[in-house]
């Protein structure tokens, strides 16, 4: 049996507000570990650009939602594929699927978990795309998914910035985290097949992968702008990760990772406005991104100097 893992993130430009990388993963034959899901699933799920037809979106995450859109699609799909449980709270879905870093998330002010699933699509229309799908996983011989998400709030994103001196510290830790939790929820006789959405404009990942895995060699087999591929070796089973641009619209497992992250990240946004404008009269929702993040900002620092709540622990230097 292999399994098949996409890993993609969401909330890396802001200055405000969590930034959450997740992995969506599946069990399948050996012989389907290469064959395109959206085809295999069909009877459930579209991609975004399709029709409406009863059937459900699962596609790079921008491509399904906008703030236009509003959450209803990113909500619907998420929760239709990995979700079954009707009417629970948002600190349910985080336990099921972000445990590692609730301790985090629970030593922010503004986040209660609170929240209710759904809080955007009918539930009703969730439940009967969630028995759709299940029937289509059934049929084409995918099982067991797993999704395993990695929350990092603002003290945590700081320190690794300060730690490392760059960015893309908070990437490869959050990446870390989710390799070794595929490794633990694999059988050890399985394959690993990864899809990871590129990492800005980085091509070398070796380094990153060895350490994370304390792997005896890892095997570039290919590295360039358009895809880098890896084999690991020395873990007692076939691992291999390929990192490529816009994977999220190239393979199902990494689309349904980018719609997961960035619904987390959205949900918890909500709670993070719902503090601050209780606060701070008259102040407008953000979206946590550049230009904004600091007209928000400026008007909640003296709430929080109130609070005691520390710069460094709201605002990310990069």
């Amino acid at each position: 049996m292999a399994w098949i893992v996409g890993v993609d993130e969401a909330g890396y430009g802001p200055n405000l507000g969590p930034f959450v990388m997740t992995s969506v993963a599946c069990r399948v034959d050996d012989a389907q570990a290469d064959a395109c899901l959206w085809t295999a699933l069909a009877p459930a799920v579209r991609r975004a650009a399709d029709a409406a037809d009863g059937r459900f979106a699962v596609d790079d995450s921008k491509a399904v939602y906008n703030t236009t859109r509003g959450l209803a699609a990113l909500e619907h799909g998420v929760l239709a594929a990995l979700w079954r449980d009707a009417s629970t709270p948002l600190s349910a879905f985080l336990g099921f699927c972000a445990k590692s870093t609730l301790t985090e998330l629970d030593a922010e002010a503004w986040y209660t978990g609170a929240g209710s699933l759904p809080g955007h699509a009918p539930a009703e229309e969730i439940t009967v795309a969630s028995t759709l799908f299940d029937g289509a996983c059934a049929a084409a011989g995918v099982h067991g998914w797993k999704v395993c998400s990695v929350v990092i709030c603002t003290p945590r994103f700081n320190a690794l910035l300060d730690a490392a001196g760059s960015k893309g510290a908070v990437l490869a830790d959050a990446l870390g985290e989710l390799l070794r939790a595929a490794q633990a929820f694999a059988p050890a006789d399985e394959s690993l097949t990864f899809h990871i959405d590129k990492h800005g404009g980085r091509n070398a990942y070796a380094a990153q992968i060895q350490h994370a895995l304390s792997a005896d060699f890892v095997q570039p087999l290919r590295e360039g702008m358009s895809a880098s591929v890896y084999r690991v070796l020395g873990i007692g089973r076939e691992m291999r990760l390929t990192f490529q641009p816009r994977c999220d619209s190239a393979h199902f497992c990494t689309a349904l990772a980018s719609m997961v992250s960035k619904y987390l990240r959205e949900r918890l946004m909500e709670e993070f406005n719902r503090f601050w404008l209780e606060r701070t009269p008259g102040l407008k929702p953000t979206a946590g991104y550049p230009g904004d993040a600091r007209r928000f900002f400026d008007a909640i620092r003296p709430a929080a100097q109130r609070l005691g709540i520390a710069e460094a622990a709201l605002w990310r230097r990069k």
